[in-house]
């Protein structure tokens, strides 16, 4: 772990900026933190092209103390009007030295510490992809799972851009980087509280809302389902959903950090800011934490 003094600011959290809108870039554009002291933690989908990665990721960076980004299923699509060919792995590792050069925390960093007036808190990015354990009432496997939601027309783009190499599968990867999480997790202090970054949840019940419940098989793994009480955790902040919210479960704060779409934040009260996530009370659109 990074021990990192975070003093009487904010620690913040955002997903889904989906800087390829025009209007979701200018919201970006529009972002500034309260105090000079405020971290901002990013749960993925900013973009799906490298050059608005590196574009939002450098903005906010030039802003905020810390930035602390865990990436998401667009990140990782292989699109095909982006100039950057990667797939898989090497896509990723290609965004975490990205960061690295901008300064930004990864999931292959030393966790932060952040040290704020409740106390410090380890902030840990993860990056941990789905294995299709979310599946439909009434099926018991990834292929009946993936033919349902076929016969519904309901079928993540990951499908198609989200490629594994060099893993066999989406779901293999998935499995590969909950084992080293996990690993990493389980070294953190016992004494030490923690704020996980996902950009999916790590237990199935967000995901209980959603319009069409088969397109949960692209949102997280069962084999998550109990760390939220195992690590000790105060929140636990994730996007993906595009449903921002707040749930408990097992006395535990689950924060939904979404912008989403404009189609999507423009029929709301107001566009979603940076959502708190520690210390103070809540402004209109925005959350904390603690």
């Amino acid at each position: 772990m990074e021990s990192t003094v975070g003093r009487h600011g904010n620690l913040l959290a955002i997903s889904d900026l989906h800087i390829g809108y025009p209007e979701n870039r200018a919201l970006v554009e529009q972002m500034r933190p309260e105090t000079d002291d405020d971290w901002l933690l990013v749960a993925g989908d900013v973009s799906e092209k490298v050059a608005d990665i590196r574009w939002a990721l450098q903005t906010l960076a030039g802003r905020f103390a810390k930035v602390v980004w865990a990436p998401g299923n667009h990140e990782l699509w292989t699109h095909p009007s982006d100039t950057v060919p990667h797939r898989g792995v090497a896509r990723y590792e290609h965004l975490v030295a990205l960061c690295r050069e901008l300064g930004v925390v990864t999931p292959e960093d030393p966790y932060p510490v952040w040290e704020g007036p409740d106390g410090p808190v380890v902030v840990a990015p993860l990056f941990l992809l789905y294995d299709y354990s979310f599946l439909p009432q009434g099926c018991a496997t990834k292929a009946e799972g993936l033919e349902y939601a076929h016969g519904t027309g309901v079928v993540c783009t990951d499908e198609h851009v989200l490629h594994p190499d060099p893993y066999p599968s989406r779901d293999a990867w998935c499995r590969a980087r909950v084992a080293e999480t996990e690993r990493r997790l389980s070294e953190i202090p016992a004494d030490l509280p923690t704020v996980l970054v996902n950009h999916y949840p790590l237990d199935r019940h967000p995901t209980n809302v959603l319009r069409y419940p088969e397109f949960a098989m692209w949102c997280g793994t069962d084999l998550t389902a109990d760390w939220h009480r195992r690590f000790r955790v105060e929140v636990m902040v994730y996007g993906h959903l595009h449903i921002p919210r707040t749930t408990w479960l097992d006395g535990v704060r689950f924060e939904e950090v979404s912008v989403g779409y404009p189609r999507e934040w423009r029929s709301a009260a107001a566009p979603r800011r940076a959502a708190r996530t520690r210390s103070g009370s809540c402004r209109a659109g925005t959350r904390r934490t603690r």
